[in-house]
């Protein structure tokens, strides 16, 4: 199974005398605070009920210093670090695409299962979902700047049952199973609002909090991320 976010900036990129950031950097990651009456953590999808905050944890924020992935995308896999960076991945979406929903699906859809199960030796890639981030005001989604993870093994086990039918998801379910993020820029180069990701050997699983995750229709559950010493985080 798997999730697609694409990120945007506004920035002219034909402008040639763009910086493009490299190298190591320190910057501030906001990580989990939880609420202050040590109830269970929520966050609401939508608009939540009148008298009802958003979501009723805080953030505690942390500076980190952060490593320049590019040049070492060969030391990381899904398997063992739970991310990869791919290059030279060719597609025929341009950035109108992603403007229309049905040429998304229809275009971009097929380049990401080929892509997935190339990468994966998946039997079956399901695509349930895209987002698309834009760092300008007033955008339906903006980058996220919490530290956290999408899907947690509860909500995984959800998602197979809520997007297959009943007896495929049973037998899917026997097997193995995952979910994957798919993240690629519309208009690289990125140079504001890049992905910070963590090497999932460095956080200890109590490092992860589940989140209720509120939907108008269902709960799903997420995870928050704790600072824990040794934590390694890429860009």
């Amino acid at each position: 199974m798997a999730t697609q976010t694409i990120t945007a900036t506004t920035h002219d990129t034909t402008n040639t005398n763009i910086k493009i950031p490299r190298g190591p950097v320190t910057a501030t990651l906001n990580f989990y605070q939880p609420p202050s009456d040590d109830s269970k953590p929520f966050n609401y999808v939508e608009d939540p009920p009148p008298g009802t905050p958003q979501r009723n944890f805080g953030n505690t924020e942390k500076q980190i210093s952060i490593n320049d992935l590019r040049g070492h995308e060969h030391e990381f896999t899904l398997d063992t670090h739970a991310f990869a960076a791919l290059r030279g991945i060719e597609s025929q979406a341009t950035r109108q695409t992603f403007n229309d929903e049905e040429a998304i699906k229809r275009i971009y859809y097929p380049e990401v299962e080929e892509l997935l199960l190339k990468a994966t030796g998946a039997k079956k890639i399901l695509l349930f979902d895209h987002t698309i981030r834009l760092a300008t005001p007033g955008a339906a989604r903006a980058p996220v700047n919490r530290t956290h993870i999408d899907q947690t093994a509860f909500s995984a086990v959800q998602r197979v049952r809520l997007h297959l039918p009943s007896s495929e998801a049973e037998e899917a379910l026997k097997g193995r199973y995952r979910i994957i993020n798919v993240w690629r820029p519309l208009n690289p180069p990125i140079i504001a609002h890049p992905l910070a990701f963590a090497d999932s050997t460095s956080v200890p699983d109590e490092a992860m909090v589940a989140i209720e995750h509120r939907y108008p229709e269902r709960s799903g559950e997420t995870a928050a991320v704790r600072y824990t010493e040794g934590q390694r985080w890429w860009w």
